[in-house]
């Protein structure tokens, strides 16, 4: 396979043919809102909660405003605050860590696997203190963290358990749909994600009747009745015509997780023998894919050659969250979690979305095996 030589860019992310296919009933959607005067909450807001609880396998879906207020809300709701640690990854976007900042809490990040990008375990383990209240993985990129001995680990030691899920909706561990295996799991509908909306939106599960009561409190500025305020509370509540676009979106997910995921067997073919290293799946096959995010020993050179082709790429995420200035107070020197120090050096992700043809991908794989 030899590069070509064509100048035609290729986009990372491409939204519009998705949207053109959605205008139409989307609009129609927001019509209805508009006629009914429901913008905020309301019943597609409710129509969507139940519809995407029973997709994941949960009693309960509460929409909110964004994904990282999911986090903040799931923490609150669980009671962990000032004094608590909360062990999470430090290879995941901000807002993972972020969200255990804002509710007062300490983030404790640990090394993880070099394989699945996910916490390793047998880390966690080895971080459990006696002020560690909480577990938070990141199923990252769409690949499930290792649920199974997570959440071993937080029965054993009586913790809570908070998937960060928002890049992984429709990804599945052991075929169950991540999200719903812990005590609150999180979700992001940023435009970017598997399943995205066109703004801002999140998403928290749970199986717990009282945090999910809390959660609709905590979401609507502590509110228990018009008016009337139990605690301080967060303005936090999903727009209707979000949910609207949502709900049409969620009836083809499996469809766009497919697609995601043949494209990424075929990234996976291009790429085989090669000093790439593509990403890799569970054994189950339930990655979702919402990146596709290689290895490479000479990342920065191949990048370049990548944007001299106009061909978009990503470095997720070119800095870890231990090393970062904002958590220079925690005390993480270099060389203390060294895997993920070398991933973040290592690590490129390529164009991947519904849509993406067959000679695009060829032309990518062809550009990676010539760096």
């Amino acid at each position: 396979m030899t590069p070509s030589t064509d100048p035609t860019p290729i986009p990372y992310l491409r939204l519009q043919p998705e949207y053109d296919a959605l205008r139409a009933d989307w609009f129609a959607r927001i019509d209805e809102a508009g006629a009914n005067g429901a913008f905020i909450l309301g019943p597609e807001v409710e129509a969507f909660e139940r519809e995407a609880a029973a997709y994941l396998g949960a009693r309960h879906a509460i929409g909110v405003a964004n994904g990282t207020e999911a986090l903040v809300l799931s923490l609150r709701a669980l009671d962990i605050g000032p004094g608590d640690e909360v062990i999470t990854t430090p290879f995941t976007f901000y807002a993972s860590a972020e969200a255990i900042s804002l509710v007062g809490a300490t983030p404790v990040f640990v090394d993880i696997d070099e394989r699945s990008f996910n916490l390793d375990p047998a880390a966690v383990e080895a971080a459990i203190r006696p002020a560690t209240r909480a577990i938070l993985p990141v199923h990252l990129f769409g690949h499930p963290a290792d649920m199974d001995a997570l959440a071993a680990l937080a029965a054993r030691h009586d913790l809570k358990l908070i998937e960060d899920a928002a890049q992984a909706f429709g990804a599945r561990h052991h075929g169950r749909p991540v999200g719903a295996l812990g005590d609150c799991g999180c979700f992001s509908f940023y435009p970017t994600k598997v399943l995205g909306c066109y703004g801002d939106g999140g998403l928290i599960c749970t199986n717990d009747k009282g945090v999910h009561e809390r959660l609709l409190r905590l979401r609507n500025h502590g509110a228990i009745a018009p008016f009337l305020h139990a605690e301080v509370g967060y303005n936090s509540r999903l727009d209707a015509i979000q949910a609207a676009l949502l709900r049409l979106k969620l009836r083809n997910l499996d469809k766009a997780v497919a697609e995601r995921q043949r494209i990424a067997r075929r990234y996976d073919q291009g790429l085989a023998d090669c000093d790439a290293i593509p990403p890799t799946a569970p054994a189950d096959g339930g990655h979702a894919y919402n990146l596709y995010t290689l290895r490479h020993p000479r990342r920065d050179a191949l990048r370049e050659r990548l944007n001299a082709q106009r061909i978009g790429n990503s470095q997720c995420y070119p800095e870890p969250l231990h090393l970062q200035a904002v958590h220079a107070g925690l005390g993480y020197r270099p060389g203390e979690l060294p895997v993920v120090e070398r991933l973040c050096k290592e690590t490129l992700s390529l164009p991947i979305f519904p849509g993406l043809r067959n000679d695009e991908i060829d032309r990518i794989c062809a550009l990676v095996r010539s760096a």
